[in-house]
């Protein structure tokens, strides 16, 4: 076992925290954001703790694969298959706060660009 301590999103697809999940498979977890920014704000975390984008490997590319075909999936089971954003912030110069690679899948309402 790794001497770093779990992360919020590994302990929620670990069932160690409670979430309202969407969805999960064998290779990630969705969740509703808990401070949601459109009517549609879910987590899309991949199982596996990869800390930031720019830590991923070659060897995570088909999971990144796996997650951009699943993301559509949630939003259309969400009722928003034709209208959403896909988000990953890389650092906390970037917004991003918890350090377990996720996309933020947002939908229905308008979503300007350049978003803030």
């Amino acid at each position: 076992m790794s001497a770093m301590a779990k992360t919020l999103f590994e302990k929620i697809c670990d069932r160690e925290i409670p979430a309202d999940i969407v969805y999960e498979d064998a290779l990630c977890v969705a969740f509703k954001d808990i401070h949601p920014q459109a009517p549609l704000h879910v987590q899309l975390v991949p199982r596996k703790p990869i800390p930031r984008l720019c830590d991923a490997t070659v060897e995570d590319q088909a999971l990144f694969g796996h997650l951009l075909l699943t993301a559509p999936k949630i939003a259309e089971a969400a009722g928003y298959g034709e209208a959403f954003r896909l988000v990953v912030n890389n650092g906390a110069g970037a917004g991003q706060s918890v350090f377990h690679l996720h996309l933020h899948i947002l939908a229905g309402r308008p979503l300007k660009w350049p978003p803030g």
